[in-house]
């Protein structure tokens, strides 16, 4: 039966951007993908919400993780996941070099909550104070969660929120995303169908794509493919990169 028109199924992704390689500038790169989903999320009128998230002192990301929920938004945003590298001049650059840095982005499809059991007793949380750039508290209370899966040894942090709980939450529903793919990656690897997972170790040589400045362009390496005014598309016009996916995979 085909769906009714405007009841459309909405789905759930969680992303997770983190600096690689490049110290700073790598954070401040992540920061910049970050800011580049956020742009096409609200063009396309995706919800958002951010889960967790660490800045450095030069307000970079070296780790963030949100929630994105609207039509199409799994379909549209699973070939982000990949090492992407950059090639600019970074602000933290004095003489004028050209650097490479990476990021790496993992894109989680969030799973049904009756399709995840995950047992209390199977859980480790720790409470502790949320902290900024340099260490800095932000919080005086044990506000900020960490949650450790003990059957797998997945680790999970939020400390976005003021209150425990919704941390809680927010690291509960990471945690819920990556034991799911953690899940398909064992039934796709019972079947010989063996991959490596989205992010890696974040080394250059790992790149699926990168953003070069100084020539003004982006290149996807997988699908062998160059597009241009890479302003436009770090603003949020993700749509020709995205098309070229779709068209390619029909």
């Amino acid at each position: 039966m085909q769906e009714k028109a405007g009841n459309k199924k909405k789905e759930g992704v969680i992303i997770e951007i983190r600096a690689g390689t490049g110290g700073e500038e790598a954070a401040l790169f992540a920061l910049d993908l970050f800011k580049m989903y956020s742009r096409y999320a609200q063009d396309q009128g995706w919800k958002q919400k951010i889960l967790d998230s660490h800045l450095t002192d030069l307000r970079g990301y070296k780790q963030v993780v949100f929630e994105l929920k609207g039509e199409g938004v799994f379909s549209k945003l699973k070939y982000e996941g990949g090492v992407h590298r950059v090639q600019r001049i970074p602000k933290t650059e004095k003489s004028g070099r050209i650097h490479t840095s990476t990021a790496s982005v993992a894109v989680l499809l969030k799973p049904e909550k009756t399709k995840i059991n995950i047992r209390t007793e199977d859980l480790k949380i720790d409470f502790y104070r949320a902290s900024g750039p340099g260490g800095q508290y932000v919080n005086k209370r044990e506000t900020a969660v960490r949650i450790t899966h003990l059957p797998t040894g997945l680790v999970t942090t939020s400390q976005t929120e003021r209150n425990q709980l919704q941390n809680k939450l927010n690291a509960m529903a990471i945690l819920e995303a990556k034991i799911s793919e953690k899940q398909e990656l064992e039934q796709m690897e019972k079947f010989g169908k063996k991959r490596k997972s989205q992010i890696g170790w974040a080394k250059r040589v790992e790149k699926i794509r990168t953003y070069n400045f100084p020539q003004n362009r982006i290149t996807d390496h997988r699908i062998k493919k160059s597009w241009y005014n890479i302003e436009k598309i770090m603003a949020g016009r993700l749509d020709p990169i995205i098309k070229a996916f779709k068209k390619l995979k029909k």
